[in-house]
């Protein structure tokens, strides 16, 4: 009989949050600033990546549970609401990024989605190494580009799940996004890159953490691969946001150094216009064509808007949850301080 009413359960609709009032959460992490978080309706809950540790609280940012000893920069955030599951960029770098967090990396980086199941971290302090809670696929493509030296990667950060690019609604995808140096000296780093992937895909690829060594299982490929024109960024897309009642994805980045841009940190398009497949501008050593979202005439649409690159939630209904990171002045600890805002056509406005 349980089984039965599990069953019938995990075929109810996912009912989008319209109307209900959300409070402020607050959580300190410790030396790392916060990344990303998520926020999850069904559990009244919210999940944190404070660079080397993933924290599960409650919205009275009372802290339920934690997973640390993460092997490198664990990045932007989302939560599936069908699977429990968040996935989150991870970063194992043999550079200024990766000092202190994944040192074994000696003249090799590769990046990972970790898959976090969160109803398995019921402790705080939880190990991530041969831990069923936290496990990891490799994004080969982008481990590729980042040692060709490809369109300015620098590895992965912003993640987001949406439909199909180009579709209006269908099934759902987990999207990827590069970080890409912000070198006013180069010409090919000014689109933000992304992968699709099927989640369940991924969900098959993953294995549990080996501390000090490198795990390589993951899809050969991406489904399609996109690049999207926004102009210079400084280490591209830290987070990405798709709003289900919007049909729109948003892209928050630090802004960029080039004079012919306006550098803007924050980027939107709606999800079911169709990417057009052509040359990309400014990259000589790359001919062939791709599927590009905005060209040198058409920019993605930009806005300046102060958060979002250090975490960012979609309530599915207009309102997002944003991150407003600082250091406390009382412990010294990064905090997060996650408000509700809302989208009013032109810009995101804090609500109450």
């Amino acid at each position: 009989m349980k089984k039965l009413i599990l069953a019938v359960v995990s075929l109810l609709p996912i009912i989008p949050l319209f109307g209900q009032t959300l409070p402020e959460v607050y959580v300190e992490g410790d030396r790392h600033h916060v990344q990303g978080i998520a926020y999850d309706p069904d559990a009244g809950k919210m999940y944190f990546s404070f660079t080397d540790r993933f924290i599960v609280t409650d919205m009275d940012g009372k802290k339920l549970g934690s997973v640390r000893h993460i092997q490198g920069h664990l990045g932007a955030m989302v939560f599936d609401r069908s699977s429990r599951r968040v996935y989150a960029s991870l970063e194992c770098k043999d550079d200024v990024i990766g000092q202190g967090l994944s040192d074994f990396a000696k003249g090799r980086s590769m990046f990972y989605i970790a898959i976090i199941d969160v109803d398995k971290v019921t402790s705080m302090d939880m190990d991530s190494e041969d831990n069923e809670a936290f496990k990891i696929v490799c994004v080969r493509e982008a481990t590729k580009d980042y040692h060709s030296r490809f369109y300015g990667c620098s590895g992965i950060d912003g993640v987001a799940i949406a439909p199909k690019i180009g579709r209006k609604k269908g099934k759902d995808y987990l999207y990827v996004a590069y970080g890409i140096y912000g070198d006013k000296e180069r010409t090919d780093n000014d689109s933000q890159v992304l992968l699709r992937f099927d989640l369940r895909d991924l969900d098959k690829y993953a294995g549990t953490v080996k501390f000090g060594e490198f795990y390589s299982e993951g899809p050969s490929k991406p489904l399609d691969k996109y690049f999207v024109y926004t102009g210079n960024t400084d280490w591209g897309v830290q987070n990405m946001a798709y709003d289900r009642s919007l049909g729109k994805m948003f892209l928050f980045a630090y802004r960029g150094s080039k004079d012919q841009f306006a550098n803007y940190d924050a980027f939107f398009f709606d999800v079911s216009g169709k990417p057009v497949k052509r040359g990309l501008t400014g990259v000589e050593y790359d001919t062939s064509r791709h599927l590009v979202i905005g060209s040198w005439e058409d920019q993605v649409t930009g806005i300046f808007f102060k958060y979002g690159s250090t975490g960012v939630s979609p309530l599915g209904d207009g309102r997002f949850y944003f991150s407003e990171n600082g250091r406390s002045e009382t412990t010294g600890a990064q905090f997060s301080r996650v408000r509700v805002y809302r989208w009013d056509g032109k810009t995101f406005v804090p609500e109450g």
